[in-house]
């Protein structure tokens, strides 16, 4: 019936708003928001279990992509799994929910793999998650997944058919693109406005000292929601399918505007996150290596796991990584050394560097590299240049033609639409694959329009108010973070820490850092647990890039192997980072500042003297209860 249909699509907006209004990434962040988005994702997978009608003891749910369904479903076990579609039951989600019996699935390196998927990583050896995490590379559409078991639940209230067949509006893409509350405003004054409206900002959580607003600094794990990409993905979920294939097209000319990469000189397809992106780019480049050759594929200890663990999948291959400097800048130097060895000077045989894989930012740094540079390097010596721009295409602008950037792939999850679309763009003629994988790998991220639309509207938005305007306000609010920062005992910055560097323009809003006499897990927890401060800790997935700051020598990387396998549960030392965006402000800069100093015992005043470290208990209870009326309020109102 109709009313149904309305009144079903009314709770789910509901449900996947309020999810939005507690967003962060799922599984390694600390704050409030990191658990209530953590137990709303594993919460799904007790729901689509419950709608399977499966035994829980005996089968585990993956969250994947139609593409990577096929990819496992070929690897299991004789015929052990089901799986349930969002485009079966109506929605263009772009998800599948896998499951599969625990004891069917494989062993060994993933067919994907990347961030999320690992417990520890050295440059030799991979220590892998278990099951799902395992089969889950990359940050997964959370929130799409959410909606996901959302409308599971609600087709057991209204019945199966309930998201099909109703009444469907009759909007272009144009019109859910184009349409926002400040169509004239750009730049500072649009900036102001996306800020004041962002989703989840004025969210009050609970502290030991009592309630207080949720400041999030973890934007580079994921960021929350622009409310008009909001807006554009919560229409285009009742789209009909020929509307659904116009805004796709649509978005795929907006995306190659932002990143400069003419049409006619580039391939670009959708897919679920970066990760699998450069997975796909891994797959495809891989092939290209003549017999008579080994392909060489150069990245750096910068990078991210999602821009190193798929290139040592890579057939008949090999790596060599670039160091980095303290800092986390690449020696070009070095780099026009290892391509001439190789290329021009034939000074290791047959091996020859093809690819060049890089970080445009680093997560844990925030070093923006010299993308031109490097790629005037790279094509010089014959090879071509992949660009990981997870961390790079919301803070800075991209220009793929310009720069010499032959592919590159990023995420909407760290643009402020985190509904799991992702960008895989590659310079025409490197796209070498079949018609039939062709089709299948765009079909499979075609599948989440209203992921897109939310992604087409974001990336629109941020041209308006523009990227000298974001790197400005990014660029204030870094300075001002290291300057207050390093003024605390105790607190060590890693990376450009002086406000005053010449380096300072090629750093995002990204600080890493150690307290003295703190674990960072302890950090985090006591940032939530005193100021309501969601940041991150651990190894970022990029395990190689910590440990070097670290100074973990080779002997104890061995060790941790051991202890690992030992005690599967052990915390293994780290860094606490803060990463800023479009909805940080000076003000929460303060507020980091005063937690930060009440570890250290400095600046004290009356109000802070019966402040102490967090008991563990307490908080643990305190974060408890509110999650818990989080899920609540998500999935059962």
């Amino acid at each position: 019936m109709e009313s149904n249909y309305q009144q079903a699509f009314a709770e789910l907006e509901m449900g996947v708003h309020a999810a939005l209004e507690t967003y962060s990434n799922v599984h390694r962040g600390s704050g409030h928001f990191s658990m209530v988005t953590t137990r709303l994702f594993e919460k799904a997978r007790e729901i689509v279990l419950d709608h399977s009608g499966l035994d829980k003891r005996r089968h585990v749910v993956i969250f994947c992509t139609p593409l990577r369904e096929k990819t496992i479903r070929s690897l299991l076990k004789g015929n052990a799994c089901t799986s349930l579609s969002s485009e079966e039951i109506g929605l263009p989600l772009g998800i599948r929910a896998l499951v599969a019996e625990k004891k069917a699935l494989p062993k060994g390196i993933p067919f994907q793999s990347g961030g999320g998927n690992t417990k520890l990583v050295s440059p030799g050896w991979v220590i892998w998650a278990e099951a799902p995490d395992r089969f889950e590379a990359g940050t997964p559409a959370v929130i799409n997944v959410i909606a996901f078991a959302k409308a599971l639940l609600l087709m057991k209230k209204y019945g199966k058919n309930v998201f099909r067949g109703g009444t469907v509006g009759s909007m272009t893409a144009e019109e859910i693109l184009g349409a926002d509350e400040w169509p004239d405003l750009k730049g500072h004054e649009l900036l102001k406005k996306l800020r004041e409206t962002m989703i989840g900002r004025n969210v009050t959580v609970p502290a030991i000292t009592g309630p207080v607003s949720y400041v999030n600094l973890d934007n580079a794990a994921s960021t929350p929601a622009l409310l008009p990409a909001w807006e554009a993905y919560r229409k285009a979920l009742r789209l009909p399918p020929p509307a659904r294939t116009e805004i796709v097209s649509r978005v795929r000319a907006v995306c190659a505007e932002l990143l400069g990469a003419p049409p006619d000189e580039y391939d670009l397809v959708f897919t679920s996150n970066t990760t699998e992106g450069i997975n796909l780019a891994a797959g495809i480049m891989g092939r290209e290596s003549p017999e008579q050759e080994e392909s060489v594929t150069v990245n750096t200890l910068l990078e991210h796991n999602s821009n190193d663990l798929p290139w040592r999948s890579v057939a008949n291959s090999s790596i060599i990584r670039l160091p980095v400097d303290d800092d986390g800048f690449i020696n070009t130097g070095e780099l026009e050394r290892v391509l001439s060895d190789h290329n021009r000077d034939g000074k290791h045989g047959p091996r020859r560097v093809r690819l060049v894989a890089v970080s445009g930012a680093s997560n844990v740094l925030g070093t923006f590299n010299d993308l031109e540079e490097i790629s005037t390097i790279v094509h010089e010596y014959g090879a071509n240049l992949l660009v990981d721009a997870a961390q790079l295409v919301a803070h800075r602008k991209v220009g793929m033609k310009a720069t010499g950037i032959d592919c590159l792939s990023f995420c909407a999850h760290k643009a402020y639409a985190p509904f799991g679309a992702g960008v895989l763009v590659m310079r025409k003629g490197l796209m070498k694959i079949s018609g039939d994988e062709l089709r299948m790998i765009s079909s499979s991220g075609e599948e989440n329009s209203s992921g897109i639309a939310a992604l087409g509207k974001a990336l629109l938005l941020l041209q308006r108010v523009g990227f000298d305007c974001i790197s400005e306000e990014e660029e204030s609010l870094t300075r001002k973070a290291l300057v207050r920062m390093s003024g605390i005992p105790g607190v060590r910055i890693y990376g450009v820490k002086d406000p005053g560097s010449p380096r300072i323009h090629r750093k995002g809003p990204v600080i890493p850092f150690f307290v003295k006499g703190r674990m960072p897990y302890v950090v985090a927890r006591e940032l939530a647990g005193q100021g309501g401060i969601g940041i991150r800790n651990g190894c970022h997935c990029a395990h190689l890039l910590v440990k070097h700051l670290l100074r973990v020598p080779p002997s104890l990387e061995k060790f941790q192997w051991i202890i690992a396998h030992i005690m599967p549960g052990v915390v293994f030392p780290g860094l606490a980072r803060i990463s800023m965006g479009l909805g940080n402000t000076t003000e929460d800069i303060d507020r980091l500042t005063l937690i930060l100093q009440r570890f250290s015992g400095s600046g004290r005043n009356p109000d802070d003297q019966d402040v102490k470290s967090v008991p563990a208990s307490d908080m643990k209870k305190l974060m408890k209860d509110f999650t818990e009326s989080a899920v609540r309020r998500v999935y059962f109102t």
